[in-house]
């Protein structure tokens, strides 16, 4: 008849003998106890962690012990999940015998490829940001491709500018002609534009002024009224 509790005594000191700075007793009635596993230090120095808290039942090791991660330090949750499902792998293949060290060996080395994976997760952002700034910068210097897609989404654009610019000068023109008609266009325009001049002079009336120095002091002018041929006509179209 196997004696569970002698295993589980002989394993807590041996456990504790391995780990003795890592490894805490929570409890005798169950046996619980906590492992912190820490992964070996990164390119820069960084570590992940987790805390394992194990409970013997009855007839441990012919049944499975009870695990749980107590506490994590720089542990993503979907690492922490990958975690429990390899302790729950080694547990099926390891039950009958004592295998708390086995487990913490897993979990030890799943945390050592969990900081690896982290480090090439970051070098794989980084180049991916890297490429990114290339391909933008080659965009820039190059200008975008043409294909037939954009280029008459481009021509569609351009001939409603055109269009709208062409529509804007029409009616440019249209508005300036207004104010460049020639005289006769004015006349044409408008018929009663010599009516309104004389209207605009009978209004005036009285208020009419001449300036006199426009016309020469008829006794100034040299006119020989005895002279038979005389004929102011003549004169007038003499002058010219």
């Amino acid at each position: 008849m196997t004696d569970y509790a002698e295993e589980q005594r002989n394993e807590l000191e041996a456990i504790e003998s391995i780990y003795p700075e890592s490894f805490t007793v929570l409890s005798d009635e169950p046996t619980s106890f906590t492992i912190t596993v820490t992964s070996d230090p990164g390119d820069n120095g960084e570590t992940v962690e987790a805390t394992i808290k194990f409970t013997y039942v009855e007839k441990y090791p012919d049944e499975p012990p009870l695990w749980e991660i107590h506490s994590q330090e720089n542990l993503e949750d979907r690492d922490a999940e990958d975690i429990l499902t390899l302790l729950q792998q080694q547990v099926e293949e390891n039950l009958g015998m004592v295998m708390i060290f086995t487990l913490v060996t897993a979990v030890q080395e799943k945390l050592n490829e969990i900081v690896d994976m982290t480090k090439n997760r970051i070098e794989e952002e980084k180049q991916r940001k890297e490429k990114e700034a290339e391909e933008a910068e080659k965009v820039a210097f190059q200008g975008t491709v043409v294909t037939i897609e954009n280029f008459l989404a481009w021509k569609a654009t351009f001939d409603l500018e055109m269009t709208d610019l062409r529509r804007r000068k029409q009616k440019e023109e249209e508005q300036g002609s207004k104010f460049k008609l020639t005289g006769k266009q004015l006349f044409e325009t408008d018929r009663n534009l010599d009516t309104s001049d004389i209207q605009f002079l009978e209004e005036a009336g009285n208020n009419v002024e001449v300036d006199e120095s426009l016309f020469q002091d008829i006794e100034d002018l040299d006119l020989d009224e005895d002279d038979p041929d005389f004929d102011p006509l003549e004169m007038g179209s003499d002058e010219d």
